[in-house]
């Protein structure tokens, strides 16, 4: 059958998710796309401040009748709409039965691992593509790593990313960090190759996985090394990639490690990142989570136009190869990470998945081996940067 839209950009209505639809339509003449989500008021709001004027299509979350019309009138869907493991379960049981694409900015990894229990065999037989984590977590950190290990003619030892960037934080993020954990699963987050399918992974690699809670200078960057906020959600997806290339005989390498870090200028700020963050973490497992929630912005909120256009990200990825070789790669772009950038990654997958829905790799992937050197091309015609070797 065939379907109406290319596109439907689901979530439409929330913050992040209105900069994902008014990013898309300087490619209204290229696709027909549309914009859904459970308030039609809301989505008549953003209607109003789009030229293209996208149909608007009402589906609750948890109207599981109402998903499936959507689904099926679309060859790929783009989520906005979370936390994922409250409004996107149906939406995605929908896209599997309507065989649909669906791409999200996630960076609920229990989440996905339940998507990857439930669907991915049936995605394979299917050939459909489900592809979570198309936001700052975690296209910088799978799609830089799985660029520099394909710039790199020999097997790979480990990868370490080292992020830094600037931006705001939104209502959204915050509900999805706050929430998560209210969440019912037989996984635990804290396992380093959660997504990993079973038998991918080896003891020595487990041992040198560990998530990372220190401070230390590196000589090398000539920066304070200190916890990054992403990285338990970064490092599963990536993981997860190097165990599928390696299931296509296109391993990065034997016993492959990969971690990541954020990176900072001052030590004072290395300890007031570091403190910060082991704060975060006993919030959000207090029973007074509930009251401290409301001193945060709500959903819906972010930050303002300035803010977004005037931060960045960059990410440097520091390769060790099996020969005792290293390399240091780079990725950086402009734009707020969390909001300009997430939203600009996400439309920019779902077109990549568009154009490649037929061919490569299908199930519940991950950026790099579900979209791989394609999505490399489109950022880089939004300019974004991939270089390296800066070492050589």
């Amino acid at each position: 059958m065939e379907k109406k839209f290319d596109i439907i950009i689901y979530g439409a209505s929330g913050f992040t998710g209105s900069l994902g639809a008014k990013y898309i339509e300087k490619y209204t003449d290229k696709i027909s796309w549309a914009i859904a989500g459970r308030d039609f008021n809301k989505l008549q709001k953003l209607q109003e401040q789009l030229k293209s004027k996208p149909e608007i299509i009402v589906a609750d979350g948890n109207d599981e009748e109402a998903l499936i019309k959507l689904t099926q009138s679309t060859k790929v869907v783009a989520s906005y709409a979370g936390p994922f493991n409250k409004y996107s379960n149906l939406l995605v049981k929908a896209c599997v039965k309507t065989s649909t694409h669906y791409v999200d900015i996630t960076g609920e990894a229990i989440w996905v691992r339940d998507l990857i229990d439930d669907y991915h065999q049936e995605c394979i037989e299917k050939k459909i593509k489900i592809i979570p984590a198309c936001g700052y977590d975690s296209i910088p950190s799978d799609i830089g790593t799985f660029f520099t290990a394909k710039q790199i003619n020999e097997p790979l030892k480990s990868i370490y990313a080292y992020h830094s960037m600037a931006g705001g934080v939104s209502g959204g993020t915050i509900e999805s960090a706050f929430t998560m954990r209210d969440y019912k699963s037989d996984y635990k987050m804290g396992h380093p190759f959660l997504l990993n399918p079973k038998g991918s992974y080896s003891d020595q690699q487990k041992m040198l996985s560990k998530d990372y809670f220190s401070i230390k200078k590196n000589k090398k960057f000539n920066k304070w090394v200190v916890p990054f906020v992403m990285a338990i959600t970064n490092t599963r997806p990536v993981r997860r990639s190097a165990a599928l290339m390696e299931a296509k005989q296109e391993s990065y390498g034997p016993d492959f490690v990969y971690n990541e870090f954020q990176i900072v200028k001052k030590f004072s700020t290395a300890i007031v990142t570091t403190l910060s963050l082991a704060i975060l973490g006993m919030i959000i497992v207090s029973p007074l989570k509930k009251f401290i929630r409301k001193l945060f912005p709500k959903p819906g909120t972010g930050p303002n136009e300035k803010t977004r256009n005037n931060g960045w990200y960059e990410a440097l990825f520091v390769a060790k190869t099996t020969k005792n070789h290293e390399y240091v790669y780079r990725m950086y772009g402009k734009g707020d990470p969390g909001y300009k950038s997430t939203s600009m990654f996400l439309i920019e997958s779902a077109l990549s998945l568009l154009n490649n829905s037929n061919v490569g790799e299908f199930g519940v992937l991950t950026p790099a081996t579900g979209l791989g050197e394609d999505l490399i091309d489109r950022l880089k015609n939004q300019g974004v940067v991939f270089e390296g070797p800066l070492n050589k």
